[in-house]
């Protein structure tokens, strides 16, 4: 495997930024008093795309030998990274084969389609997923770019809390969505260099709570069936990602459905952010948990906003 270091995350924030918004951070007085915390949110749902996975999917594109880019990028994925490759294939004239299961929501098929790519759609399993991509790469010679288990993607998503760190003031505590574990991961190695003295701290729903279960085990253990409405967040921890977990990170916390939605219509009533499910989760943790966070600073990577406007939870969590 190959572990990213500190140095790796900073070339690649040199090399995709005159690529991506340099997002802003944001806070709210009514959400600090309700928390008891002082939050501070990165806001990766105006990053291009809508999502951090933006970063990641650039910093691939742009390390692709010429003959790789010749041939295209193929993935397989239920959204946001799905989003974030074609349009950064888009952006730098390269194709995009995109794998998507059937279920996907129906905003981030549009997305991708409106970015240019080819999808093809499949069965709601990772197996159909890998299997479905493997016969596109067969066709097309496309170079496969993986949501999270590729070391230049998790360069790519560490460049968030690099900025963060830039923006504001180290905090005492620094919490992510985590699902494959890109973007814990790369946040996790540039605060271990930049911050030592903050808590790294994942937030899971508690229907998709894997990777808890690996942190606490001490082995990758399966994702359960998708129950939670945080769509982003269905997938398991990769032999790499979890290496760098295990490493640096440390607690993962995980939510319930009601807090989700809750801490959703916060984000949206209070701080006028539109979130999507999978980025409210960390705030959702924050309010289940609030002990763990009462008085502290922390810094929260809002993952995304793209959300299904036809399909919204709220209501759902009374």
């Amino acid at each position: 495997m190959d572990i990213p270091a500190f140095e790796d995350i900073r070339k690649a924030h040199l090399r995709i930024r005159d690529y991506i918004q340099i997002t802003s951070v944001v806070t709210s007085e009514g959400i600090n008093h309700i928390t008891g915390s002082n939050l501070f949110f990165k806001c990766e749902n105006f990053q291009k795309a809508g999502a951090f996975k933006y970063r990641g999917a650039t910093n691939a594109i742009r390390t692709l030998s010429n003959g790789e880019a010749r041939r295209g990028v193929a993935t397989h994925s239920s959204g946001n990274h799905a989003g974030a490759l074609a349009k950064a294939a888009a952006i730098h004239g390269i194709r995009a084969y995109i794998v998507m299961p059937e279920t996907s929501p129906l905003v981030k098929q549009a997305a991708v389609k409106g970015y240019g790519a080819e999808i093809t759609f499949c069965k709601s399993t990772l197996e159909a997923r890998e299997q479905t991509l493997g016969e596109v790469i067969r066709r097309t010679g496309a170079t496969f770019i993986h949501p999270y288990d590729n070391e230049k993607v998790i360069c790519g998503q560490g460049t968030a809390v690099l900025e963060f760190l830039d923006q504001m003031p180290a905090p005492d505590v620094m919490i992510t969505p985590v699902g494959g574990g890109g973007l814990l991961s790369g946040t996790s190695v540039t605060l271990r260099k930049l911050s030592p003295g903050t808590k790294i701290i994942g937030a899971e729903p508690e229907l998709a709570d894997d990777a808890r279960r690996s942190f606490i085990s001490g082995v990758i253990q399966p994702a359960l069936p998708p129950r939670t409405i945080a769509d982003g967040l269905l997938t398991s921890l990769s032999d790499l990602t979890f290496s760098i977990i295990r490493k640096n990170v440390d607690d993962i916390l995980t939510t319930s459905e009601t807090y989700i939605i809750r801490a959703m219509r916060l984000l949206w009533e209070r701080a006028k952010i539109v979130a999507e499910p999978s980025a409210a989760v960390p705030l959702a943790v924050i309010l289940q948990h609030p002990g763990y966070f009462k008085g502290k600073t922390t810094g929260i990577i809002l993952s995304g906003g793209n959300v299904d406007l036809e399909n919204l939870p709220f209501g759902q969590e009374k």
